[in-house]
C-alpha cells in the first residue's frame, strides 16, 4: 500500500533525496561531545546550516547524525530516551545483534575500529560533502574542530566514480519517496515516505515508533504534535535512522576466485554473483553479455518471477537478488502483493567507497598491494528491525533463502571476505532541540 504524503522537505536533511553525487569530495568524522553545554551552543549554531532535502547544493552540504550515547551526552532526559526504538538504544554491541549482524570473528566488535568495546565512543557524525578536495579542507575547518567536542575518527572518501571496488556500477536499485522523482516506468521502486522519514505512514499504513516529548520540555511548541495524538511532541518527524558500517573489500581474493572457477568467463561468474554486469545491466534483461548501452531506465524495469521465476538468467542467490527480491517472495510470488512484501523491507543507501582503486588485472596477477579499500555502507531507514536489520540477517547472511539451504549472500558473505566497522546514529531532524 504506497502512500503519497505531501512531504515537509525543507525540514528534512538532504541525504533523505540525494546521494550527492556530483559533490565527490566527502569525509564523515566521528565526534565525541566533551562538554554538553559547549557542545549544544555549537549545535545550535550548525543545525540551519545543515543542507535540507528542499535544496539542491551547489558546491557543498553538511548532514549530521546522532548516536543514542550522544544524545545522552547532550542532556536527553531518560524519559525521552527510552521513546527510541529498543535496537537504537541497545546499540550494536551485544551477544544477541552480533549473532543477528554476523559479528563474529574477524568482525567481532573487539576488532572493529569505532564503535566497539574497545574504542571511544562515537556521539556525533559529521557527513561533509564537497565538489572538490579544496572545498572539502575548508568545511573539514569549518567544521570537524568544534567546541565542546573531540574529534575521534576520519573516514575520508575516495572518488572513484559510479563503480565500487569490485569494478560494478553501485546505487542503481534505490528506493525513492511516493510522489517524488520516478522514471515512467512502472512505480515498483517507490514506496511510501514513512520507510524512509519518520512521521509519515508507512507500506502498512502505519507510523514507525519515533522518539516523543512530553510538551511541558518543549515550552516553545518548535516540534510537531505527535500525529497520533497523543499529546506528545514529536522529536523525530522529519528525520530518519542511520546505519554506518565500514566494509573492507578483498579485490584480489574476489578477482582471484572467480578466475580460479572461470578462467576467461570470470567476468560472467562474477556478474552470476552480483545479478548484474559491471555496466549495472541486469542479467534478467541481458543474461549472455554486458550492455553498457542500456537506457537508465530500464537498469530497473524488471521483475524476477515474471521474467526469470527459475533464476536461470539471475541465480536466486545473486547478491541484488537476495538485497531486493522484488515480487518473487511468498506468499504469492508474481504478484503485487508479494511486491509489497519486500517494500517493507526497503534501505535508502549513500554509501561512498575508500581507498585507491585497484585495476582487475593488477589484483589478478600481483595480488593485494597493502592498502585497505571498501565501502563506507549509509543507510536509512525508519525502522531497525524490519529494515536494516532482517535484510542483514534473513536474506544477506542466512544460508537459507528462496528455496536454497546453504547458501549465504556471495558478496557479502563469505567471498568478499568483508570486514566491519560499524556504529549506528540517529538522523536529527533540523527542528531537533536536543541538537
Amino acid at each position: 500500500m504506497t502512500v503519497a504524503e505531501r512531504l515537509e522537505l525543507d525540514d528534512m536533511q538532504g541525504l533523505i533525496l540525494r546521494g550527492y553525487r556530483d559533490l565527490p569530495a566527502a569525509c564523515f568524522v566521528l565526534l565525541a561531545v566533551k562538554d554538553a553545554a559547549a557542545a549544544r551552543g555549537w549545535l545550535a549554531g550548525l543545525v540551519p546550516q545543515l543542507t535540507s532535502a528542499g535544496t539542491r547544493p551547489a558546491g557543498s552540504a553538511i548532514n549530521l547524525a546522532v548516536t543514542m550515547p550522544g544524545l545522552r551526552a547532550l542532556g536527553l532526559p531518560s524519559e525521552v530516551a527510552h521513546t527510541f526504538p529498543l535496537e537504537l538504544r541497545e546499540g550494536m554491541v551485544t551477544e544477541h545483534r552480533g549473532r543477528v549482524l554476523g559479528d563474529v570473528g574477524e568482525s567481532a566488535p573487539e576488532h572493529w575500529l569505532f564503535g566497539g568495546p574497545a574504542t571511544p565512543q562515537p556521539h556525533l557524525l559529521l557527513l561533509l560533502y564537497a565538489k572538490d578536495e579544496a572545498g572539502l579542507a575548508r568545511l573539514l575547518d569549518a567544521h570537524a574542530n568544534a567546541p565542546g567536542v573531540t574529534e575521534l575518527h576520519r573516514l575520508p572518501s575516495t572518488d572513484i566514480g559510479e563503480r565500487e571496488h569490485f569494478g560494478f556500477r553501485d546505487g542503481i536499485s534505490q528506493p525513492r519517496l511516493a510522489g517524488i522523482g520516478g522514471t515512467g516506468v512502472g512505480d515498483d521502486q517507490a514506496v511510501s515516505a514513512g520507510e524512509l522519514v519518520l512521521g509519515y505512514r508507512d507500506e502498512y499504513g502505519l507510523y514507525a515508533a519515533r522518539p516523543l516529548v512530553p510538551a511541558r520540555l518543549d515550552p516553545d511548541a518548535v516540534l510537531a504534535d505527535d500525529v497520533e495524538g497523543s499529546g506528545e511532541r514529536d522529536l523525530g518527524r522529519n528525520g530518519s535512522y542511520l546505519v554506518l558500517r565500514q566494509l573492507e573489500q578483498d579485490v584480489p581474493g574476489f578477482w582471484q576466485f572467480v578466475d580460479a572457477a572461470a578462467g576467461e568467463d570470470r567476468t560472467a561468474l562474477a556478474a552470476k554473483r552480483v545479478g548484474r554486469w559491471p555496466s549495472g545491466a541486469p542479467l534478467v534483461l541481458s543474461p549472455d553479455a554486458d550492455d553498457p548501452g542500456m537506457d537508465r531506465a530500464r537498469l530497473n524495469a524488471f521483475r524476477y518471477h515474471d521474467q526469470d521465476q527459475q533464476g536461470l538468467r539471475c541465480p536466486v542467490a545473486a547478491h541484488v537478488r537476495r538485497t531486493n527480491p522484488r515480487e518473487s517472495l511468498d506468499p504469492d510470488p508474481g504478484s503485487d502483493a508479494s511486491l509489497a512484501v519486500g517494500k517493507h523491507h526497503r534501505l535508502l543507501r549513500r554509501g561512498r567507497s575508500y581507498g585507491p582503486r585497484l585495476p582487475i588485472e593488477q589484483a589478478l596477477h600481483d595480488g593485494h598491494d597493502g592498502r585497505p579499500r571498501g565501502l563506507y555502507f549509509v543507510c536509512l531507514n525508519t525502522n531497525l528491525a524490519r529494515q536494516f536489520e532482517f535484510v542483514q540477517q534473513t536474506w544477506v547472511n542466512s544460508p537459507k533463502f528462496a528455496g536454497l539451504y546453504d547458501e549465504p549472500d556471495p558478496i557479502v558473505r563469505p567471498a568478499a571476505r568483508s570486514r566491519c566497522r560499524r556504529c549506528r546514529c540517529a538522523a536529527a531532524s533540523p527542528a531537533c532541540p536536543a541538537s
